[in-house]
């Protein structure tokens, strides 16, 4: 595996390789305020192993890559959805698998639709249709635990280590589902994330400044061509089951892989024996 930070377009953007550089590219794109750490090393290695070359990033404002000031982020919704296409560019890839989750499967989508050249298949993770729907009916809000969480709780020391992994193991206990959630392996990336942030602070904020952000980009699910896989959590808090559910019905094509009892999380090593096999079967026998 090799980090490196590269620069594309006067952008700064870490990422990390695994495996060989002559097998299909897998891209893994994280959720909001996520940088790269929450993809598990050992789980690119074991998707390394079943013969792709695996690649992880941090999003803007994340780890290593470039930040702006805590409360004033320099980019737009629209910059961190052409990111992974620089970093594809930084490596000389000219498609990938994209494997987006949450946020990073709302980009996966658009990604899909503007730029079909350089998407090779989707795998949606804990995540929600970004386009528009044929069905009429809504689709089920937060679970009351989430939304009866009312105002965000109060932001913690940013020049307080301990509290700022404190918080960060709060909100992944608050999203997880029946597995629960592994203590150890969710503090030891937490660590990962304030020990590899520029901005700790940035990076836990400045997402949600610019997420959501009308950009004038609208297309159909339907609009999607490439295979999609979508994994869901049965238990996931933000998007319930019926949020997957919607994605492979309307994407042509798409299959639906339910995870019992995970939650709005990046898979868990609970979950790897299931996942990795899967998104490997997804993703073979469709060229670079």
């Amino acid at each position: 595996m090799s980090e490196r930070v590269v620069v594309v377009d006067g952008v700064e953007l870490c990422l990390e390789t695994f495996g060989d550089r002559d097998r299909a590219a897998v891209l893994l794109l994280g959720g909001v305020t996520a940088s790269m750490d929450w993809w598990d090393p050992e789980f690119c290695r074991r998707l390394a192993a079943e013969g792709r070359l695996v690649v992880r990033y941090d999003h803007r404002d994340t780890g290593r890559s470039e930040t702006s000031p805590a409360g004033s982020p320099a980019y737009t919704a629209r910059d961190l959805t052409t990111d992974p296409l620089r970093v594809l560019d930084a490596l000389g890839i000219r498609r990938a698998h994209l494997v987006g989750v949450s946020m990073g499967g709302g980009i996966a989508q658009e990604l899909a639709v503007l730029h079909p050249e350089r998407v090779l298949s989707l795998t949606l993770i804990a995540t929600s249709p970004a386009g528009t729907r044929a069905a009429d009916h809504p689709l089920p809000p937060p679970a009351p635990r989430i939304a009866a969480s009312g105002d965000p709780r109060p932001e913690p020391d940013w020049t307080d280590r301990a509290a700022v992994v404190a918080d960060i193991v709060a909100d992944e206990r608050a999203y997880a589902g029946a597995l629960g959630v592994d203590e150890a392996w969710v503090r030891r990336i937490a660590e990962a994330v304030v020990d590899r942030s520029r901005d700790v602070a940035a990076s836990r904020t400045n997402h949600w400044a610019v997420i959501g952000d009308d950009d004038g980009v609208t297309f159909r699910l339907a609009d999607i061509r490439v295979p999609t896989l979508v994994l869901h959590g049965t238990d996931d808090p933000l998007f319930p089951l019926p949020h997957g559910e919607a994605l492979a019905a309307e994407i042509p094509g798409a299959a639906l892989l339910p995870l019992p009892g995970m939650g709005h999380q990046v898979p868990p090593p609970q979950t790897w024996d299931v996942v990795v096999p899967a998104i490997a079967r997804h993703t073979e026998l469709r060229g670079p």
